[in-house]
């Protein structure tokens, strides 16, 4: 037993070297006739291998020593109890004995969560031995995990976190990020948005609530927002989860219309704004248009441009059951490609810009879940509350109005906005943009400059 102490220090110091290296702290070596064949220790991010596992590596380093895959008569040394990749390369390498440190509760094939090397269908069987310096093993895995677990904004499972470098140097977007984690409908996601000029007084202004749309983010109100803050008002904009500089979950199934509104409802009542001016387009406005019914005190003003409220009760219109069949067909399009297509005066990196949140393949799933999520059906999720938003906009709204459209829209442009029109009260006639496309807000700044000479601080 002495021996197992010995080679498992050398398993421990491999281990260690794999931590430095920004690697789970794994480390294994195989003993055969009292000398090391082979070493290995954790690899997978560095090495983009999901196989290499520091069993496996030094599975791989004793073949090369020895000239076989077979490992008869070799022992095998590892810090953590072998997962059922590595367990199933042991029982195939025909390796005599196996001896693991630290058990591993969660994905452990040893015994933990099941026991491959006890299959009696197995045509060989390697003896296991546990424990052997465990606490050390386990201390090591321990420290690694500690900075992680005291992270005060954790990343999910099931979500992924754009990286800060994607969003350096981004051409007419200085503002610093702010974050929210801890709303209930969250549950612990992380999400950005922009918060320029609060303040601390009572001084009257009003607050600019820009939503976007897909396959949008924040950059989208880049034209509008200085033209509000320079008449003193503020202006928030947040990135949906899926977007932006916002977490996105891995799964375009774990998109809702019920997610986004109560995330978005939450996020209003937590800044705890007023005297909003809710200002929408695209998917903006189809969660959006849902959200002063709810809290009507709230909100003065609506600036709408380039989008519906899917009730559910007529035929989506062919430029949008176009473009839906489009993105199933094209699922990994070129977000910045396609604002460039109908924004000819964008810049190439203005059209970088638009791809930075977007720049793994992994990060995309909300570009695919938005399209189908659009309520086609009277019984398709959001629809019932949309047809409510309906009612509420046609009979109860007391604030003002203003419409943009840009007419080039093949989707949402004039025939669908004039329609949303008719069913906002007091809606004046819209502000028409003849070359502006879907995304109208690339043409915002005259847009932005119209509402801050119509919208008025309500006296109190």
């Amino acid at each position: 037993m002495n021996l197992d102490y010995q080679w498992m220090q050398e398993a421990i110091h491999l281990a260690q070297q794999a931590g430095e290296a920004g690697e789970v702290p794994v480390g294994a070596v195989v003993v055969k006739a009292g000398a090391i064949v082979g070493r290995g220790r954790n690899g997978p991010v560095k090495s983009n291998d999901p196989t290499a596992h520091a069993e496996v590596m030094a599975l791989r380093d004793a073949a090369q020593t020895l000239g076989n895959y077979r490992l008869e008569d070799c022992t095998l040394y590892v810090t953590l109890e072998p997962c059922t990749m590595c367990s199933g390369a042991i029982v195939n390498a025909r390796l005599a004995r196996v001896v693991y440190g630290a058990s591993e509760p969660r994905s452990g094939a040893a015994g933990s969560i099941l026991d491959v090397f006890a299959n009696p269908a197995l045509n060989h069987h390697t003896q296991v031995t546990g424990g052997v310096l465990a606490d050390e093993c386990r201390m090591l895995m321990q420290q690694f995990f500690k900075p992680k677990r005291q992270n005060a904004n954790p990343l999910r499972e099931d979500a992924l976190r754009p990286l800060d470098a994607w969003f350096d140097n981004l051409p007419n977007y200085p503002w610093l990020p702010h974050y929210i984690s801890d709303l209930p409908a969250l549950n612990g996601l992380r999400m950005h948005y922009l918060d320029e000029n609060p303040s601390d007084t009572n001084a009257p202004q009003l607050t600019y609530l820009c939503l976007h749309g897909n396959p949008a983010w924040s950059y989208l109100y880049r034209k509008m927002l200085p033209v509000f803050t320079a008449h003193g008002h503020r202006v928030v904009a947040p990135d949906l989860i899926g977007f932006g500089k916002s977490d996105k979950l891995k799964k375009a199934s774990s998109h809702s219309f019920e997610f986004h509104r109560q995330v978005l409802c939450e996020f209003i009542e937590r800044l705890d704004l007023r005297k909003i001016v809710l200002v929408v387009q695209d998917w903006g406005g189809i969660l959006g248009l849902t959200l002063p019914m709810a809290m009507p005190e709230r909100f003065v003003g609506l600036l709408v441009m380039n989008t519906t409220l899917a009730i559910g009760e007529s035929a989506l219109s062919k430029g949008f059951l176009s473009w839906r069949a489009w993105c199933k067909t094209n699922p990994d399009f070129d977000v910045g490609k396609l604002f460039a297509r109908g924004n000819k005066h964008l810049s190439l990196e203005e059209i970088a810009a638009y791809n930075r949140p977007f720049t793994d393949k992994g990060h995309r799933a909300a570009l695919h879940a938005f399209p189908p999520m659009v309520p086609e059906h009277a019984d398709s999720p959001g629809a019932a509350i949309s047809r409510q938003a309906a009612e509420f906009w046609r009979d109860h709204w007391q604030g003002q109005s203003l419409m943009a459209i840009g007419v080039q829209d093949p989707v949402l442009g004039e025939p669908v906005m004039r329609a949303l029109q008719k069913n906002i009260r007091h809606c004046p006639d819209p502000l028409l943009l003849p070359e502006a496309g879907h995304f109208v807000q690339e043409h915002g700044q005259s847009i932005a400059e119209a509402a801050v000479q119509l919208f008025k601080i309500p006296r109190t």
